[in-house]
């Protein structure tokens, strides 16, 4: 009996196991996932290039013109800002974020490496699962955010639809549960309309997805024209000094600034390895990387550098005016673009419900490209170098989708200052770990990189440090990361004030990235690692045996 149970178990364990390539010449373990080779760049051909810089591009648009950044724009109003002043912090936001695309996208745009490779010269063979684990984590907590948001969308939809009976749909839950029914159920209605696109080759839905970003940029526009048209103007609130003064002002400019970096420093930190589809979606590696498909170094320059700051302050300022303009309209501020429109449906006349009819669809196409294109697809591509056997991109979709359905995200929605409390604290964590990649790509290793040592995972590669894990690294992360903790718990528990840990906590963003960037750098200064200066080219070593070469010290064939 235990026999045959033993053979059931691996005939099951056969089954589950992830296809591979066909004639594929390497095993399914964490180092697969090689460099892009030149037959798998796009043609070079002026209308290829075109469509590169557009992809690049596109990428931000669906970053950048976004329900996060409309509502972080209008969320600082609530930390007492002015209208001029948080415009500022959302420009300054935005250049600094396009520096940080462009910065950690560089060694996908010139070596066509993803974040989980590049991890492993600075984290180790082994302890590049770190990074990888937290931005999955992200991505969870993301994917949740954005799918209920994708519910409301939908109860905008069916509210327009149905009419009253739905709109005034009684609420069966505790007020414990920080969620009302029509929200629950709606909800849950976004996940089953989604779930089946998580199965379809992203490539298959390029045309959707360009749909979707036409619908949601109509929306905006749309409820900017309607807003300021209702209104006769912008409304008081945009000539209104702040409502926070001094020290408190300066503090909550800085704290939304670095709020506004949290929210995208996850996206930066993996621009080598975004979404660009190759081969089967089924198979464990079947997505190759965003900047990695760069024809040319500096391909991606001007669709990162120039568009996500253009996208990111127009969406924000659409949102803030658009706030503004509710304020007059209806009497309190709507940061949230789907609360303003549910507001906007009680009416229940003919014009609101087919303005929100229409705009609702806009809102969840825009969703539903965000949740598979920032999200889900990300995250699962991160999870297979986790346990690349067993997990391929489909499957950590979908995993990502339940972990993001499991953590109630109404939680972390439910008012403004909650919702940019939530996001910072992210950056307590990432931004730690964006400071290490661009110290040991930069300054360790010069933009240096021994290729083929990056796919070895035992003692001959340069980047194995100590039993595969580079103890430079965390020290580095924890260095980052501690000096934030006292102040975030404080801010979590609703006792914040501004003493030391308190306004540190407000600008965890600068002050982690900067001490891990400089602890990292001054520990391999002070310590240096054996074998990981120099380059060489892919190929030279393959599947994890040593070629005859002898000093991976300075080797730069």
């Amino acid at each position: 009996m235990a026999k045959e149970a033993h053979v059931t178990s691996q005939s099951w364990s056969r089954r589950l196991q992830c296809e591979v390539d066909k004639d594929a010449n390497y095993q399914n373990t964490y180092v697969i996932h090689p460099p892009s080779p030149p037959s798998r760049l796009p043609s070079s051909s002026a209308g290829s290039l075109l469509l590169v810089f557009a992809g690049f591009a596109g990428y931000w648009v669906i970053g950048g013109i976004n329900t996060t950044a409309w509502t972080i724009g209008s969320s600082l109003l609530a930390l007492g800002l002015s209208v001029g002043q948080a415009m500022g912090m959302v420009v300054c936001a935005a250049v600094i974020i396009a520096f940080l695309a462009v910065g950690a996208g560089w060694m996908g745009s010139h070596q066509h490496l993803g974040f989980t490779v590049v991890s492993r010269s600075s984290w180790g063979m082994r302890g590049a699962f770190w990074p990888v684990l937290n931005r999955v984590v992200v991505g969870c907590i993301w994917m949740g955010i954005q799918m209920f948001w994708g519910g409301q969308a939908v109860r905008i939809v069916l509210g327009a639809l149905i009419g009253p009976k739905f709109v005034n749909m009684a609420n069966t839950l505790p007020l414990s549960a920080n969620v009302v029914t029509a929200d629950l159920v709606c909800f849950f209605i976004f996940v089953i309309i989604l779930a089946p696109t998580l199965w379809i080759r992203p490539e298959k839905l390029q045309l959707p997805f360009r749909v979707a970003f036409i619908m949601i940029t109509s929306v905006m526009l749309g409820m900017l024209i309607w807003s300021l048209s209702t209104a006769n103007g912008a409304g008081e609130l945009i000539s209104q000094p702040s409502t926070a003064q001094g020290s408190t002002l300066r503090w909550n400019s800085i704290f939304g600034l670095q709020s506004f970096l949290s929210a995208y420093v996850s996206g930066c930190l993996g621009q080598s390895g975004k979404l660009f589809p190759h081969h089967d979606f089924g198979l464990s590696h079947g997505f190759q990387d965003w900047t990695r498909y760069a024809r040319t170094p500096n391909a991606a320059l001007f669709g990162q550098a120039v568009t996500a700051p253009i996208t990111i302050c127009v969406t924000a300022l659409c949102g803030i005016l658009i706030a503004s303009a509710s304020t007059l309209i209806y009497g309190k501020v709507f940061w949230n673009p789907f609360l303003l429109l549910l507001h906007a449906q009680q009416s229940m006349t003919a014009a609101s419900r087919a303005g929100t009819f229409f705009a609702g669809l806009g809102l969840l196409a825009s969703q539903m490209a965000l949740c598979i294109v920032l999200n889900s697809v990300p995250a699962g591509m991160d999870m297979t170098t986790v346990c690349p056997q067993y997990i391929n991109i489909r499957r950590g979709a979908y995993i990502v989708m339940i972990v993001g359905i499991a953590m109630c995200p109404w939680n972390y929605v439910n008012q403004a200052t909650t919702f940019i409390t939530v996001i910072s604290g992210w950056g307590i964590f990432l931004a730690p770990m964006a400071g290490i990649l661009l110290a040991d790509y930069f300054l360790v290793h010069r933009r240096e990189l021994h290729l083929d040592d990056l796919y070895i995972g035992n003692h001959s590669s340069a980047y194995w440090y100590t039993a595969g894990f580079n103890w430079r690294a965390p020290v580095a992360w924890a260095m980052g990361v501690w000096p934030m903790l006292p102040g975030f718990a404080r801010q979590v528990r609703g006792v914040s004030a501004y003493n030391g840990w308190d306004n540190i906590f407000r600008i965890n963003f600068f002050v982690g990235l900067g001490i891990a960037f400089a602890v990292h750098a001054v520990l391999h200064a002070v310590f240096p690692a054996p074998g990981g200066r120099g380059s060489s080219p892919f190929g030279e070593r393959r599947h994890g045996v040593l070629a005859d070469r002898t000093n991976l010290e300075g080797d730069s064939s």
